[in-house]
């Protein structure tokens, strides 16, 4: 279970992007969205040990790792994907793959965990991770990589960014197949209702505060409400 005790995030001594965030949680599945610029991204950088909060702290099972780096936190089971997937000039996906998971994988192993993020394992074992890949791939690979490392909480930051409409509709299936076979908690900060309908829990972040938390059938028509309400009022 994560536990995140009033936490808190300033900037320049006088700018609180998050401003007293209390929540736990153990669902398999957990969606953090809200508006642009409300603290969504900054929240999922202090859970993965990125930034480190002004003020409260960070549980794990228990343990505090408030103070522990990313390294240190992916050592305790946390993974981080960022929203541009990085890339490795000469490193090929299977020796990504094994680096991940911390020992050798055989190619049996690599081959099974590329066909769970529907990649041809054939056509992306011996590619490299280099600008022949597009974002969609590079995105699966990612998730292959966070498979490979089978984590207690997977944090994905905006995984729709910055792909295309094919890219992202089969995003959603590999997001649907990690919530049935996961045996962690994934993380998704995201703005898709898609992504969101697969949720076991919605939380809801605006002006750096918990504006809302439940499960998709009582957050999600509130949203859309909103939503409509806000286009409603820019065409006027």
């Amino acid at each position: 279970m994560l536990e995140l005790q009033n936490i808190s995030y300033m900037v320049d001594d006088d700018k609180e992007i998050l401003r007293d965030i209390n929540l736990a949680f153990d669902e398999k599945f957990v969606a953090i969205t809200g508006p642009n610029g409300s603290g969504k991204s900054t929240l999922a950088k202090i859970i993965a040990g990125i930034l480190k909060p002004t003020s409260g702290k960070i549980l794990l099972d228990g343990e505090d790792i408030t103070d522990l780096n990313i390294t240190e936190r992916a050592k305790k089971g946390i993974s981080y994907a960022f929203q541009q997937p990085v890339k490795f000039k000469g490193l090929k996906v299977k020796d990504l793959m094994s680096i991940a998971s911390g020992k050798t994988l055989d190619i049996a192993g690599i081959c099974d965990i590329l066909s769970q993020v529907g990649l041809c394992a054939r056509d992306y074992i011996n590619r490299e991770l280099n600008g022949s890949l597009s974002g969609g791939e590079l995105k699966r690979i990612e998730i292959a990589m966070i498979k490979a490392r089978a984590t207690k909480l997977s944090v994905f930051d905006e995984p729709e960014a910055g792909i295309d409409l094919w890219s992202f509709n089969s995003l959603i299936h590999v997001f649907e197949d990690l919530h049935e076979k996961t045996d962690g908690t994934i993380l998704i900060i995201s703005h898709q209702e898609r992504i969101l309908e697969i949720a076991d829990r919605i939380i809801v972040i605006n002006d750096g505060l918990v504006e809302k938390s439940g499960k998709g059938e009582e957050v999600i028509p509130e949203l859309l409400y909103k939503s409509s309400m806000c286009q409603k009022l820019n065409r006027d």
